[in-house]
């Protein structure tokens, strides 16, 4: 028998669990998922507060990350990941969300469709209407730090009962969460000082580098997480390690262009193509970048030195640097004039063969001082051109079958204007 008691034992063992995720955005997937476990919840979404541009200006608003449910998880094939809609919500008393967030208290709603008319918010059924699944009970608790900031919060969908019946949420259930949302919270806070760490060192590049911006390389980071997922789902990779890899990548994958940072502004800022000659100069920022992971002290580490180095590899070896040594840059291997041979096919380790698809979608999707955005068509057309020259075609494939979940990455992380 399952008691509040056991299901408090095991949220103090996630502690430690948690601790472990260092990116942000699988952090909150996996917040998600725990909670919903936590209180057997069919459905769930977490939100997290952010400035949202609007006409009027920046204003704070509760965005949804991640959404998860069962029912609808269920009905797709298998492998294949639920697609939400990407919006925000006001922090007011309209929405019970919103609510949530400006009280900072928990809100226990037995029945969303007999929501009491002396309740300040309502229920929008319009999600309902379109997805054919029913929303009947929710319980909603906000993500506060220990000094009262509001970081985002979980809404657990649909509690079921041993049979499959949806329920009320209990006050065992509260207690359950209000605990595993301190724990989480905390956890949180250690992962966004890792994410700032790294974004920090993104702003670097970013005041040398235009182009490199906080937004692209989260799109970019998302995009590599997704195709390895499919790849790994493909080869029978399991959970676990797929798990922690992912969380690996997640990360590398955002310092994939850090070597920008000891290439000359003059090549950097240019605010047009790069003659012969600047364009070899910029293609050693993959040596820069891979010298900077010089002293491995963790897989973390070598998965870096691998992107940086190899993400500009061709899978026909026509890429650069080719065969060069990361720490002094001198040639391994050697053509007829003595430059180094390009890497090709498996020669090149997998992370830099998925990060050279999302780093070049998401290029060719955005405005550059010297370029506008491609059309949506154009850039999928050359991506399937370029399959088997310069991308893994079996990478390409992989990339067309998460087309979806690859669009709602970019409308999580929008270009910043």
């Amino acid at each position: 028998m399952i008691t509040a008691k056991t299901d408090f034992r095991s949220i103090l063992s996630l502690d430690s669990e948690l601790s472990q995720i260092q990116d942000v955005d699988l952090l909150l997937e996996r917040i998600l998922l725990e909670a919903r476990n936590v209180v057997h919840a069919d459905a769930g979404s977490i939100y997290v507060k952010d400035r949202v541009k609007e006409k009027t200006g920046d204003v704070e608003k509760l965005v949804i990350k991640y959404a998860q449910n069962d029912t609808i998880q269920k009905a797709l094939p298998e492998g294949q990941k639920m697609i939400y809609s990407v919006f925000s919500i006001p922090i007011d008393e309209k929405s019970i969300s919103g609510y949530c967030a400006l009280t900072g208290k928990l809100i226990n709603v037995p029945d969303m469709y007999q929501i009491p008319e002396s309740a300040p918010y309502s229920f929008n059924s319009t999600y309902d209407k379109i997805s054919g699944y029913k929303t009947i009970s929710t319980l909603t608790i906000p993500l506060i730090t220990a000094d009262s900031r509001l970081l985002g919060l979980i809404q657990v969908i649909n509690s079921k009962d041993s049979d499959g019946n949806v329920i009320p949420f209990s006050q065992d259930d509260e207690f359950l969460i209000t605990h595993f949302a301190s724990n989480a919270t905390a956890v949180l806070q250690r992962a966004y000082a890792t994410r700032a760490m790294i974004l920090r060192m993104i702003k670097m590049s970013e005041l040398r580098d235009p182009k490199e911006t906080g937004t692209h390389v989260n799109r970019v980071a998302g995009y590599a997480v997704e195709i390895y997922e499919r790849w790994a789902y493909h080869h029978g990779v399991n959970s676990v390690e797929r798990e922690k890899f992912r969380d690996t990548l997640k990360v590398a994958a955002m310092l994939h262009d850090v070597g920008k940072v000891a290439i000359s502004d003059l090549i950097l800022k240019k605010p047009a193509r790069f003659t012969p000659e600047e364009y070899k100069i910029m293609q050693h920022h993959t040596i820069y970048g891979a010298g900077l992971f010089d002293d491995s002290q963790s897989e973390m580490d070598s998965i870096c030195r691998d992107i940086a180095l190899t993400h500009h590899e061709n899978w026909d070896g026509s890429g650069y640097p080719g065969w060069v040594d990361p720490f002094t840059g001198k040639p391994i291997k050697t053509g007829p004039g003595g430059e180094p041979i390009g890497k090709a096919g498996q020669e090149i380790p997998l992370t830099g063969r998925i990060v050279a698809i999302a780093d070049v979608y998401d290029a060719l999707c955005s405005k550059r001082v010297y370029k506008d955005p491609w059309k949506e068509e154009d850039v999928l057309t050359e991506i399937r051109k370029l399959s088997g020259t310069k991308f893994d075609p079996e990478l390409v494939d992989i990339f067309f079958d998460i087309l979806p979940n690859i669009k709602q990455i970019r409308a999580l992380y929008p270009e910043m204007e």
